[in-house]
């Protein structure tokens, strides 16, 4: 079966729905999501998008407090160009009904936005986070996802996985290469669909997943990251997964995050003695940049043989804290921690990818008609350290920049070509799906013990070795048994994670989120760490 559009976007986030509304003054669009519309990390984002908003602050220290946490490796004009676009962004998203923490609404029913609630996180000098309480990502999904439900250029597909990017010479069409679409599978059929469109824009997000522990929901396997490197597009600075500081400890629940907010309403990091350690790492303490916090915690959880350590936000009254973090609260209540009187037990986990698929300010691969948006790109905005915040914010700019740059291209788009039905050949069902789970609890075992927040030569060397042992089984088992969803998400995690790898070997030194032993200092210049692209 085959589906045309004008654009297809992979991914419904902000960066994919945010696409999505853009392209569709251009023409038809596909919309294609592992699972429900909803589910996505936009929709776990607590924090907020840090914007420039008040008189107190400005574009210029908005733009160092980045170029600070990238450690050297953020493209300045990137920085400066993102920073000064973001207001416009946000006007945009709250034209559209998104309703921010102190949003002022005039008589005529409009919001403006002077006299919004601003947050602060770790490394900013200023209170610049827009926010919606501790909820922004699920706000800004709901939003987005009620204007593209109403425009009728845009359909959405859900429970459906991208197998493979169509390029032109992969089906030997000839001429200068470019991607056609990509080969889909319905989940819920177990069919494949062929979808073909003039461009093609990747917004799936990170690779949380690819470890043990993780801030990311599940669909986070670096599903891009992998679907471009298959089809010849280059990567850059996978090395840099940042690790959240504060991912609550607890047994009976995974994955939920304790937001940097807080950080910036005064809570403190502890150990089990109640007594603050930050500081003994860094000057800035608790507000830090993510990789200074997250080491520092590694540091003391080693020296003290201890499980976790602590954020305690206990000085704050019950009724601010009720009010400015409900989700966060109400969480942790169920699970017997009243956080006004408790400390929260927290761990690094892993939670943002800062590398990405290599791609031009504007989104664009070296693979025409291919882009990228969001997580999933590198763009030079974030360097070797994401500054708080800025995620969605370059999503948000990203978005419309691609489309802007693919309304030029469209104007010059090659014919169509045929595009050939996916063919499945001798390919049989799966007779042990308990080698897919196997295989992806080993692979995140291997990445959290030797490619984690401290990393050394010989634990890198070792990952690389097994992990290649484990790509050839996956290879085989790929083209032996008809895909499935499972299958689909192992194979695009076992090549991720070989690529972050790869990445880290290549890099030697020690600079931002990548912190090795064997290379303890950075080095004089700061250079990005690239894979080549190549095809298979």
């Amino acid at each position: 079966m085959s589906k045309q559009y004008d654009s297809l976007v992979l991914g419904s986030g902000v960066a994919g729905l945010t696409s999505a509304l853009k392209l569709a003054r251009l023409g038809s669009v596909a919309v294609i999501t592992k699972k429900s519309r909803a589910e996505s990390s936009t929709n776990y984002a607590q924090g907020g998008i840090a914007c420039v908003t008040s008189a107190e602050d400005s574009f210029e220290l908005h733009v160092q407090d980045t170029l600070t946490a990238g450690a050297g490796l953020c493209k300045e004009e990137v920085v400066r160009s993102y920073v000064a676009e973001a207001p416009a962004r946000i006007r945009e998203l709250i034209e559209i009904g998104v309703r921010f923490s102190g949003s002022q609404h005039r008589a005529d029913g409009a919001t403006t936005v002077s006299g919004l609630d601003l947050g602060r996180e770790g490394g900013h000098s200023k209170r610049r986070i827009l926010h919606a309480k501790d909820m922004t990502g699920r706000e800004v999904e709901r939003a987005l996802l009620a204007t593209v439900e109403r425009h009728p250029n845009i359909t959405i597909f859900e429970n459906a996985t991208a197998i493979d990017l169509i390029t032109a010479t992969k089906i030997g069409a000839g001429g200068t290469d470019r991607c056609l679409g990509a080969y889909v599978l319905d989940n819920a059929t177990n069919s494949v669909v062929t979808f073909t469109a003039k461009v093609t824009v990747l917004a799936t997000g990170g690779c949380g997943k690819c470890y043990l522990y993780t801030t990311n929901p599940d669909i986070a396997t670096g599903d891009g990251v992998a679907l471009a490197f298959r089809a010849g597009v280059g990567v850059a600075n996978m090395e840099f997964i940042q690790f959240h500081p504060t991912c609550l400890y607890h047994p009976l629940t995974k994955s939920f995050l304790i937001s940097e907010a807080l950080r910036g309403e005064g809570a403190v990091l502890v150990n089990g003695n109640g007594a603050e350690f930050a500081s003994k790492y860094d000057p800035r303490a608790s507000l830090a940049p993510r990789d200074i916090v997250a080491r520092a915690i590694d540091a003391e959880m080693k020296r003290t043989g201890a499980a976790c350590v602590f954020l305690d936000i206990t000085r704050k009254r019950e009724d601010f804290l009720r009010e400015r973090f409900p989700n966060i609260f109400a969480h942790c209540e169920s699970l017997g921690i009243n956080i006004a009187r408790q400390p929260i037990p927290v761990v690094p986990a892993a939670h943002y990818q800062c590398g990405g698929v290599l791609v031009n300010p504007d989104g664009a691969t070296a693979l025409a008609g291919l882009y990228a948006v969001g997580e999933v790109a590198c763009t030079g905005l974030h360097g070797a350290n994401r500054l708080a915040s800025n995620s969605l914010l370059e999503a948000l700019v990203l978005a419309q920049r691609s489309a802007a740059r693919i309304e030029r291209a469209l104007a010059v788009t090659p014919a169509d070509v045929a595009v050939p039905e996916w063919e499945e050949g001798s390919a049989s069902d799966p007779d042990e799906l308990v080698i897919v789970t196997h295989n992806w609890r080993e692979i995140r075992q291997i990445m959290w013990d030797y490619v984690g927040i401290v990393r050394t030569d010989k634990r890198l060397a070792r990952a690389a070795r097994r992990l290649e042992i484990l790509l050839k089984e996956i290879h085989e088992y790929y083209w032996n048994f008809k895909v499935t969803g499972d299958l689909l998400e192992l194979r695009n995690l076992a090549l991720t994670s070989w690529l972050i790898v790869q990445s880290a070997m290549q890099r030697k030194e020690s600079r931002g989120l990548h912190y090795t032993l064997n290379y303890p200092a950075p080095l004089p210049v700061a250079r990005d760490t690239v894979i080549d692209r190549r095809d298979g």
